[in-house]
């Protein structure tokens, strides 16, 4: 820390406990900017503390953006049909009281709250998920912001009544006195034992699941349904998370990549869906829903994906994606617009139909609230949203924080939020990955069996 930036921060500590006397807890946040070349994820993997609540944010190919943070000044948790916005409420006040000036820095620089959504308004039952409530959102006592060539670190504490600034400034120091960066390790598979991969279901399940929700669509109960499937990768030593990570973000480098701690276990993922974005009063999303395999063979690539562009069944279940994200928006927007057709965007190992939305919006509302508004979208869940309640009794599993929603938010409500896919619960040794597709009529029970597979190979083969 800069002795300018060491000045702000005893006189931020002192007026944060000064007010906390008076008014109740408040944060205190200075930041400043770092010189030289840091990895922020390199950093909070080798410097994270047993238990305690971490997280790292990136996509690779958007200029380096990353955005890493180790710990926990307080701590937002709610549930229920309302929690975006309980959430977000809390999170206003929290900003509103705090004592931070935003600093001139990349997006994420200074105050910020970051983690995650489970799909569900109630969030998950399962045990394996009783780390990651229904809403879950830290403010990181470290984060380390980086576009580009420019880094920022910020640190955060709360003030209590009682507190002392000599004391918070002390922790605060010790915190940053423990900071290490080690590059992240590579991938070694155990030398003689293999790990041992099957479903919480049986694929026949799957098939029959979806034959059931093409039943219902026929009645006209419904237009659209997204299953998924859960599969269990059970390796012969703990799963090394700082090694997938690394992983993930060389082969999917266009992609939302997270990995979220809480408590022993891990939630990563490479996405490639925007659930939103917003700066000052524009908003910008992506529809994502049809999808298609890779080939090696740049010929072949190229006509599965003109197939899947020209597909009825897959252009229809693109544009009721599509429709529902502008619906949501047009009701907090001054305009709404959108390409007339989707364009076919390629990652690592599958092709996918992408409509960009782009919105300005009427009034101040930040990433938070605006993720609820949008949450969850037919990419995810069903159309109409009455057919949630099916997805649970057709699936047989716990989604968790499957499909819903990881990102941050800024003081000013600023931030992003991608939906939770291609991704793992890891905890020790056992993995549990997540993918689904969408079900629309005339869905073909192999083909979105056959699908799931192609999904899960962004995390199976790093997994095993």
């Amino acid at each position: 820390m800069p002795p300018q930036a060491r000045a702000r921060l005893r006189s931020t500590l002192a007026a944060a406990v000064h007010h906390s006397r008076r008014g109740g807890e408040r944060l205190a946040s200075v930041s400043w900017r770092v010189w030289g070349r840091v990895d922020p994820s390199a950093v909070v993997f080798a410097s994270r503390r047993a238990g305690e609540p971490w997280f790292c944010l990136e996509q690779p190919e958007r200029d380096g953006s990353a955005l890493a943070g180790l710990g926990a000044a307080i701590t937002i948790e709610e549930r229920g049909p309302s929690r975006f916005q309980r959430a977000a409420a809390r999170w206003r006040t929290l900003a509103a009281n705090a004592c931070a000036e935003p600093p001139p820095g990349p997006p994420g620089a200074g105050l910020i709250a970051a983690g995650g959504f489970a799909f569900a308004d109630d969030g998950a039952s399962a045990l394996q998920w009783s780390a990651f409530p229904a809403a879950s959102l830290v403010v990181p006592e470290v984060a380390i912001a980086r576009s580009g060539d420019e880094l920022w670190c910020t640190v955060t504490a709360l003030a209590r009544p009682g507190d002392s600034a000599d004391r918070l400034e002390r922790l605060i120091e010790e915190r940053l006195a423990a900071l290490v960066e080690r590059p992240l390790p590579l991938l070694d598979p155990h030398p003689a034992q293999r790990a041992l991969i099957g479903g919480a279901l049986a694929p026949e399940h799957y098939e029959d699941a979806v034959a059931r929700a093409v039943e219902l669509i026929a009645t006209g109960r419904l237009e659209k349904i997204v299953l998924a499937r859960e599969v269990e990768v059970r390796a012969p030593r703990e799963h090394d998370v700082a090694a997938v990570f690394d992983v993930l973000r060389g082969a999917f480098g266009g992609c939302y990549l997270y990995a979220i701690g809480r408590g022993e276990a891990t939630f990563l993922g490479a996405s490639p869906e925007l659930l939103i974005r917003v700066d000052g009063l524009r908003a910008s999303t992506l529809a994502l829903a049809g999808s298609t395999g890779r080939s090696a063979d740049a010929g072949l690539d190229e006509h599965l994906g003109e197939r899947l562009l020209h597909s009825q069944k897959e252009r229809h279940e693109h544009a009721v994606v599509a429709e529902h994200i502008e619906r949501a928006l047009r009701r907090r927007a001054l305009w709404v617009t959108r390409p007339s057709e989707p364009e076919v965007i390629r990652i690592a190992n599958i092709q996918h139909l992408a409509t960009p939305v782009r919105a300005q919006l009427a009034e101040p509302i930040g990433a938070i609230e605006l993720a609820g508004v949008l949450h969850p979208t037919p990419a995810v869940g069903a159309e109409p949203n009455s057919a949630l309640a099916l997805i649970p009794a057709l699936e047989g599993i716990d989604r968790g924080w499957y499909a819903g929603a990881t990102g941050w938010c800024d003081a000013n409500g600023d931030g992003e939020f991608s939906v939770a896919l291609r991704c793992a619960l890891v905890e020790g040794r056992l993995a549990r990955c997540y993918a689904g597709v969408g079900v629309v009529a005339g869905s073909d029970p192999a083909a979105e069996l056959a699908e799931t597979e192609v999904k899960l190979a962004a995390l199976l083969p790093v997994l095993s």
